[in-house]
């Protein structure tokens, strides 16, 4: 966002006054909807360093206060939404009355501010997308797709079913990931327990024998001293570098893609984001072929709604591909994310004309693989939590128990 001065005349008075936008046409606009008087000019100014603090602050706090929509909550309002609109009640009347009944205070923030905005002249998807981290990027890129179409009321129909087959994959994955969940904050509890209460003991009779500790021994010494003495200030320096780490990857582009681009190469969880990030867009173009909107535009607002930064790229190039006049088939097997079956089908179905259907049967087997993936999720994690069982485990037996048999050893051997 840049930064621009507008020159008001309000009340024979003459002012000017800070604001952000993108271009100096974005700000003009802003800035007659914003203040009361004759806008004489708008110019790109130098940020003041104290906006510039007070903007950073703004910003921090936005990040660590703002919380998404409950699922249930926004599933439930995007039906209510649709049946009004379908009723032929006006959006603004709408999101007010929704606004007005729930009992979800970000909801209803949301969509009273998105009901104001409606009111000043802007449309529903634009002024959704000031709430884009709260909303998710698919509720915009449905909304988008009603509003060119005309069925707004099929598409938030649509959008609500999608949201409920995420909801539910969604809580399928907590009741995978309870049980490994569960079993590690156990060992977790366990294993600080004995570092703190168990292992300063030991500690003090290998300190009376002055005995030649191994490796293990000395790396639990050194975690009982760092948990017993920086233990809280431990937990601050977590805590602090997490909300450090949040607020970078929100705000800096840059490291949001190397840490995307880390987790695609994480194990089990880079198939998880690759194929639930697959299904919901071949899912959201296939709605889009469906209505009648042009491949390349299409691709855009499918690929608007995708949140992992690299696989995002890749598939822009597929719309790079087709506004060049080259088929959609090569455009997807360039990026390398799809199987040769899957090109195959999308060329079939490029051929016979029928290739909303087949988007459609492409969109349903990734959603079959997701689903296998999510299921399969528990058996997948045992090998990993099972390693760090065992190395917890290793770690205070070796650690605890080799220094006793060397005492034991020499003992015998003495006498």
């Amino acid at each position: 966002m840049k930064y621009f001065i507008a020159t008001v005349l309000s009340k024979g008075k003459r002012e000017e006054i800070g604001l952000y936008a993108e271009d100096r046409k974005e700000a003009t606009n802003h800035a007659k909807l914003k203040f009361s008087g004759i806008i004489i000019k708008v110019i790109e100014g130098q940020e003041p360093l104290e906006a510039q603090f007070k903007r950073f602050k703004e910003e921090l706090l936005s990040n660590v206060q703002k919380k998404k929509i409950k699922p249930d909550a926004l599933i439930a309002a995007i039906r209510q939404l649709a049946v009004m609109t379908n009723a032929g009640i006006s959006i603004h009347d709408s999101l007010s009355e929704i606004a007005n009944a729930t009992t979800d205070e970000a909801l209803q923030k949301v969509f009273s501010k998105i009901a104001d905005d409606i009111n000043s002249g802007h449309s529903l998807s634009a002024s959704m997308e000031n709430f884009r981290y709260e909303l998710g990027n698919l509720t915009i890129a449905m909304v988008e797709l009603g509003e060119k179409t005309g069925n707004l009321d099929e598409a938030l129909y649509s959008l609500a079913d999608m949201l409920e087959e995420i909801r539910a994959n969604f809580i399928k994955f907590k009741k995978a990931m309870a049980y490994p969940r569960n079993v590690m904050i156990a060992m977790a509890i366990a294993f600080t327990i004995l570092i703190s209460y168990v292992v300063p003991q030991f500690k003090t009779i290998f300190e009376e024998l002055h005995a030649n500790l191994p490796l293990p021994t000395i790396i639990l010494l050194k975690l009982e001293y760092l948990f017993n003495n920086f233990g809280p200030y431990v937990l601050a320096t977590l805590a602090a570098g997490f909300i450090t780490f949040k607020y970078m990857i929100n705000n800096n582009e840059s490291i949001r893609y190397k840490w995307h681009q880390l987790l695609l190469k994480t194990y089990l969880i880079k198939n998880i984001i690759k194929f639930s990030t697959l299904s919901r867009f071949t899912l959201v173009f296939s709605e889009l072929i469906r209505a009648g909107i042009p491949i390349a535009e299409a691709l855009d607002t499918a690929i608007s709604m995708i949140d992992n930064l690299p696989l995002k790229q890749r598939l822009l190039s597929v719309r790079i591909t087709v506004e060049k006049g080259g088929t959609l088939n090569k455009g997807l097997e360039e990026t390398n994310l799809f199987e040769n079956m899957i090109i195959q089908m999308v060329r079939a179905g490029e051929d016979s004309g029928t290739l909303d259907t087949m988007i459609k049967k492409v969109a349903e087997y990734y959603k079959m693989r997701f689903d296998a993936i999510i299921d399969g999720l528990s058996e997948a994690i045992e090998p990993i939590m099972l390693l760090i069982i065992a190395s917890m485990v290793i770690l205070l037996a070796l650690g605890i128990f080799l220094p006793m048999w060397d005492m034991g050893n020499a003992v015998q051997g003495r006498t």
